[in-house]
């Protein structure tokens, strides 16, 4: 099968990793962004991720500069997205934002051509409704490092086809993602859902004075994440038994947050301009120095951790 021709639309923390993906399985990849710096540094940053994937020895064999070479940054929307099959928007988060440039794309692809959605939050059904031909939409959910994190949630919308289904799925498989199709379309989607459960509970706690956000992340980092990282949620409940998680679930249901409104303390930070490492400043702060030291061991976690447990010859059945 002849490789697809790729375009991404967006090229900030997400858009550059799908890109050098895509680029780094013997696809051209049209990529495109409004903003000038973030096409001037494209490269750059791609490089630097597969410089560090280099020097841990995961990329046997992979060229850079032949990668480098299939990605053709465009100023335009328009060429950007000429003679493509597939599609992908990773602009910001923004629903008529998202909107307008599904309505745009109509007129500047073919009838076959899949049109796909990053986004982590709204349905297709909403995003594609007006367009001429949904069915040949949906949402394509990667998660931050795009480059290095297996999954990619595929969430069809009302009025997807089976077929543009079957052809994401098996692009996103032959691209080494883990790809997994959600069979009902849900605001968030899955694995946002389920860490926004986890985001309320330990901003509760950290108001609380039960514990600081340092010991939070210390606490979690060193016990259910690295059991998750083996092992899924319902498979660690297999293994502890039922009948004690249940009995420990049952007395803690009625003590854990059920507040449906976004945190104050989150609320205050923003306010206040503490983004996180974009403003310098979130939670903890951030010089360059920290900033570089720590998503430099982040994502050298991250390779190991994958190659560990989650290269294409070691996920589980």
């Amino acid at each position: 099968m002849a490789a697809e021709r790729i375009a991404v639309l967006g090229l900030g923390t997400m858009g550059h990793g799908i890109a050098q993906i895509f680029a780094s399985t013997g696809h051209r990849v049209q990529a495109y962004d409004s903003a000038g710096p973030a096409r001037d540094s494209l490269k750059d940053r791609i490089r630097a991720n597969m410089d560090q994937k280099a020097r841990l020895g995961l990329s046997p064999g992979l060229d850079p500069d032949a990668v480098l070479d299939r990605i053709e940054i465009v100023s335009e929307l328009e060429p950007s997205v000429e003679g493509a099959d597939f599609v992908l928007e990773a602009v910001r988060e923004d629903l008529p934002t998202k909107k307008e440039l599904f309505k745009k794309l109509e007129d500047l692809v073919s009838e076959e051509t899949i049109l796909a959605s990053n986004t982590s939050t709204f349905p297709m059904t909403e995003m594609s409704r007006g367009l001429r031909h949904p069915q040949r939409t949906l949402v394509t959910h990667w998660f931050n490092p795009p480059h290095i994190i297996p999954l990619v949630e595929v969430v069809p919308g009302r009025d997807t086809s089976e077929k543009t289904v079957r052809r994401a799925m098996d692009l996103l498989d032959r691209n080494g993602k883990l790809a997994i199709r959600l069979h009902k379309e849900v605001p968030g989607f899955l694995v946002n859902r389920i860490q926004a459960a986890v985001f309320r509970e330990i901003w509760d706690l950290v108001e609380q004075g039960v514990a600081t956000p340092e010991q939070v992340d210390l606490a979690v980092s060193s016990s259910i994440g690295l059991r998750l990282a083996a092992a899924g949620p319902f498979e660690i409940a297999d293994f502890a038994g039922l009948d004690i998680t249940g009995h420990v679930f049952g007395h803690l249901l009625k003590e854990i947050s059920s507040s449906r409104s976004l945190p104050p303390a989150v609320d205050r930070l923003v306010k206040e301009g503490r983004y996180g490492v974009k403003s310098g400043r979130g939670i903890y702060d951030y010089t360059p120095e920290r900033i570089e030291e720590r998503q430099s061991r982040r994502d050298r976690l991250f390779l190991e951790l994958v190659e560990l447990l989650h290269s294409p010859t070691k996920r589980p059945e």
